[in-house]
């Protein structure tokens, strides 16, 4: 069979295949095959403290065989409600290991949020640390969780750095929190300890379910996009190729992108286990501790979205530290300036490239060459086994000419099974083999792609996907709002944030300051809108849709 005549594979770089065998496996393989090639690597540093392939593949077994002992088996769905930390990453192989599928759920979530995603995903059993599990517990009865498990994010620090944090900054920091002994609440240490056997054998195939990652999708509506082995190893194993340098059991890949979301989850964690890589683990972004952390672990890759990179750039001592130990990094979830990218591959000496993918994907799908040619505003060429066309948007039928705008459409291994529980949006999103993924953009005759709007109108704000009808959604159920409509304004740090438009109930008054505290209350805190306009009206159709179009060009002429 001839091999298809695309115009981006004249483009890949020298040892990036064409295609790829990928083996019949489901995706905690990869860790057990790593811990036999590479036993006393290690897989994690998580706050100094090291654990090895060895040891960690040891814990997901630990872990699994805690699972099965509560009765979780193949199929049961698997929460985790965590930052990145050693026991998202056992527990997420200690799940697939037991035959579960994992819902990753965001831990800066509130209530409604969390308990939105337990429901709907069914979830069985529930991870969180004990600064969540106030919330976890506050919604429990209203979903179908039977066990909800709680750890302490010291569980795994150094002994000393264990002793200092508890008697310094676990109470300030609200990981103290007193659990109740409930039935079915658990401490993940007793688990651990109580599990001494093997897991019982259960047989996983990569057609199996891995993980229910939730997107508002192409659609706009929060739904589990279901994502099986396959999907993950192969996204996993296409990565590490487009990475051609990758050296098998040398790098360090610092993990600061967040697990819980498909991004971090394939190109941070997966990626570095399937290659043998050392995750330096940070639960969360913060600048200083990013930059002394690069200089002290020479992290080699180093994943992340603009706003990462823009504030290393811009920090004043930032040539006091040494970043070169950086060779490669990809860039997601949203455009990265040139400006940007330019400036942080001279503090750093790597290459820093923007690519693209959706949560439906798991996600990667198109990605600039790392150390081939690039084009400036370009989210690069497909990956291997990637088919990638643009559609006309009426139909959806047409495949458009070289340079005209149209739908970007994917076919491709890692590409979704459904979403769950939604049929006909699954219909719409996946047609012919073909997911439509919502995004206009354009192909040129190299067969690079360019982003040039959005078919759904989601805010994208420091790597976060914001659904402007979340935050329409909560500002009607204001008692003084009458209308309101969310919509993503550019912002110099976050690439864009949200604006709300809001027209009052007659006679009501209210100042912005109070809508966004009202916000705070109800949603995520990158969710809450940070600029508020009030107006007598809403520009409409004349069927009284509202024409978010004509609202961000009077932002644009008024300089918001």
């Amino acid at each position: 069979m001839s091999e298809p005549n695309y115009p981006w594979l004249k483009h890949y770089e020298k040892g990036v295949p064409h295609s790829i065998p990928y083996p019949s496996i489901p995706l905690h393989r990869t860790l057990e095959d790593t811990a036999t090639r590479f036993p006393d690597n290690p897989a994690m540093v998580f706050f100094e403290r090291k654990i090895s392939y060895r040891e960690l593949n040891a814990l997901a077994d630990r872990f699994a065989a805690a699972l099965q002992g509560l009765g979780v088996s193949k199929g049961d769905r698997v929460a985790l409600m965590l930052p990145n930390c050693p026991q998202f990453v056992i527990a997420f192989y200690g799940t697939l290991k037991a035959g579960g599928v994992v819902v990753p759920t965001n831990p800066l979530y509130v209530e409604r949020e969390v308990q939105h995603q337990l429901r709907d995903s069914g979830a069985k059993a529930v991870v969180t640390l004990s600064k969540f599990y106030p919330t976890v517990a506050m919604v429990r009865t209203r979903t179908n969780v039977q066990h909800l498990i709680v750890t302490n994010i010291k569980e795994y620090f150094p002994p000393v750095t264990r002793l200092l944090f508890t008697l310094l900054l676990e109470g300030k920091e609200g990981h103290r929190v007193p659990i109740e002994k409930t039935p079915g609440t658990h401490l993940f240490g007793d688990l651990m300890k109580g599990a001494l056997g093997p897991p019982k054998s259960v047989e996983v195939g990569p057609q199996d379910v891995a993980l229910f990652q939730y997107t508002g999708g192409t659609t706009g509506v929060p739904k589990g996009a279901v994502l099986t082995h396959q999907n993950l190893l192969a996204n996993t194993i296409q990565t590490r190729r487009w990475f051609a340098q990758f050296v098998d059991g040398q790098e360090t890949m610092l993990g600061v992108l967040p697990f819980f979301h498909v991004y971090g989850l394939t190109v941070a964690m997966s990626m570095a286990v399937y290659g043998g890589a050392t995750m330096v683990l940070l639960p969360r972004f913060e600048l200083i501790e990013v930059i002394k952390t690069i200089k002290k672990h020479h992290p080699t890759l180093f994943p992340g979205v603009p706003t990462m990179y823009v504030a290393i750039n811009n920090f004043p001592k930032v040539g006091d530290y040494d970043l070169r130990s950086i060779k490669a990094c990809i860039s997601g979830a949203a455009p990265l300036p040139v400006e940007v990218q330019r400036k942080f591959e001279e503090l750093t000496g790597g290459r820093l490239v923007e690519g693209y993918g959706l949560t439906e994907a798991a996600p990667v799908t198109h990605a600039n060459p790392i150390y081939g040619l690039r084009k400036e505003g370009s989210i690069g060429i497909p990956f291997p086994d990637v088919e990638a066309r643009i559609m006309d948007v009426e139909t959806g039928q047409k495949e458009m000419p070289v340079g005209e705008i149209g739908e970007l459409a994917i076919r491709a291994p890692q590409v979704m099974r459904e979403y769950w529980g939604h049929p006909e949006d699954s219909a719409l999103a996946l047609r012919n083999g073909w997911l439509y993924t919502g995004d206009i953009a354009r192909e040129d005759e190299d067969g690079y792609f360019f982003i040039v709007d959005r078919k759904k109108d989601i805010i994208l704000a420091g790597g976060f996907n914001i659904y402007p009808r979340e935050i329409e959604e909560v500002l009607y159920e204001h008692p003084k709002v009458k209308e309101a409509v969310a919509l993503g304004v550019p912002d110099a740090y976050r690439g864009e944030t949200p604006k709300v438009y809001i027209v009052l109930k007659e006679g009501q008054t209210t100042t912005e300051e109070e809508i966004i505290a009202y916000c705070r209350g109800k949603l995520a805190k990158y969710k809450v809108p940070t600029l508020v306009e009030f107006r007598q009206d809403l520009p409409k159709t004349l069927v009284g849709k509202v024409l978010r179009r004509v609202l961000r060009e009077e932002g644009v002429k008024a300089g918001s």
